[in-house]
């Protein structure tokens, strides 16, 4: 199926939700949802919050404008709850006992679903009148469960894709969820595992692993003339990326006279923590920082850079990475690469044929391949056009969000 065919817009109607939209470091959903446009399918968008930035993707401009936001209480929203209640108050009133029920083990799940049910039982109602054909959510957490609420009340299928930490630490109802989907993504064979290793009496074939991917035709290749080791990294400043890391392994860079740039994309709680660090080592001529940038100017800093590197590590409360776009991104752009042998990164990362994957936390060994790559220029041109291979074969989005759109065709009537 190369598209659908235009006549069939109507019958391939499918929602989407998320926690919000448009954000920045969640591209990944909107370059899917635009793909799936691509491919023919009739997309609405149902984010459980309006995400507030003055920095937004070119590509979500007319989708955000065609979202549909609901407040957490109006009228429209009260009138929706008498909607069902008159057609199946039984249905109702059951749905609200057994969702609460299930959140109780965790408070902030619990109080999460309280404030989406509201709003997600409105959005059975206009999923009704849209005549959506099947819902989709992307996180593994209160997304999923408002698309359940909606397959509770109307009957429309639902599927979801699961990332990270979405079932690696927060695992409140998983197995539920998971036995009400029609089917559900997961992103790569280790987090595959984890679902079929914590609910075991699931249906294995429930659980289909397609990839992440990137548009291949976007990324232009690196231009790799830079006398000093140019060092990219783009990430949300959070303890899991591994920041702390990486600038460890700068300092010893510069502690060995590498002449190095270390170039830093993106925000997050620990920005303001991460330039205090930058500060102390001493390594503020080294190190620049840029805080958020489109998808444009990110794809322009990667083809100015010479290696990527993502020193992920897990977190106390057991945070692990999925496999991040991030990393195919620098792949697809033909740089070399650098991220830890962790979670599902080694299904995308063969260590010393297309990158290379260290220890999590171990600084040592980041400087040392740093240094290597800078005194050994061939290695990095080698893993570097493996990286571009590996992307184009396995990770590309037009061929990946296709098979997710065969799984929902599946489900439609």
């Amino acid at each position: 199926m190369d598209a659908i065919n235009r006549h069939d817009r109507h019958k391939y109607r499918i929602a989407y939700i998320m926690s919000r939209f448009p954000k920045i470091s969640e591209t990944f959903i909107l370059n899917e949802i635009v793909t799936m446009q691509q491919l023919g399918a009739d997309i609405r968008i149902f984010p459980l919050l309006r995400q507030k930035t003055d920095l937004r993707h070119k590509k979500a401009e007319s989708l955000v404008q065609s979202a549909y936001y609901s407040p957490f209480l109006s009228p429209a929203i009260a009138k929706s709850q008498w909607y069902f209640i008159k057609k199946s108050p039984l249905r109702y009133i059951n749905l609200w006992i057994k969702l609460l029920w299930h959140s109780l083990p965790s408070a902030n799940f619990f109080f999460g679903t309280l404030g989406i049910l509201p709003k997600s039982v409105h959005n059975a109602r206009l999923m009704l009148e849209l005549d959506i054909k099947h819902i989709h959510a992307h996180f593994a957490t209160h997304p999923t469960v408002s698309a359940m609420i909606v397959h509770e009340l109307t009957g429309i299928p639902f599927s979801f894709t699961a990332h990270g930490s979405d079932i690696h630490v927060r695992q409140t109802m998983l197995c539920q969820k998971i036995a009400r989907a029609s089917f559900v993504v997961a992103i790569s064979d280790y987090n595959r595992a984890l679902m079929l290793k914590t609910c075991p009496h699931i249906d294995a074939d429930k659980i289909k692993m397609i990839h992440c991917g990137v548009d291949t035709s976007e990324f232009t290749a690196a231009k790799k003339k830079n006398k000093t080791l140019n060092i990219i990294n783009v990430a949300r400043f959070e303890q899991v990326k591994g920041h702390t890391v990486l600038i460890r392994a700068c300092r010893r860079l510069k502690n060995r006279n590498i002449p190095f740039g270390c170039h830093l994309i993106g925000h997050g709680p620990l920005f303001g923590a991460i330039q205090k660090q930058v500060k102390r080592a001493n390594l503020q001529d080294e190190i620049t920082f840029y805080g958020n940038l489109t998808q444009d100017q990110v794809r322009e800093k990667l083809a100015d850079a010479d290696v990527f590197v993502l020193a992920s590590v897990p977190t106390r409360s057991g945070k692990r990475e999925g496999i991040p776009v991030v990393l195919m991104e620098a792949m697809a752009t033909g740089l070399a690469v650098i991220s830890s042998r962790l979670s599902g990164i080694p299904e995308l990362i063969t260590h010393q044929y297309d990158g290379f994957l260290i220890s999590p936390g171990d600084d040592e060994e980041l400087a040392a391949i740093l240094e290597k790559l800078y005194r050994e220029k061939e290695l990095s041109t080698k893993w570097a056009k493996n990286a571009s291979k590996r992307i184009f074969s396995d990770f590309d989005l037009l061929d990946n969000t296709r098979n997710k759109l065969l799984e929902m065709e599946k489900t439609i009537a």
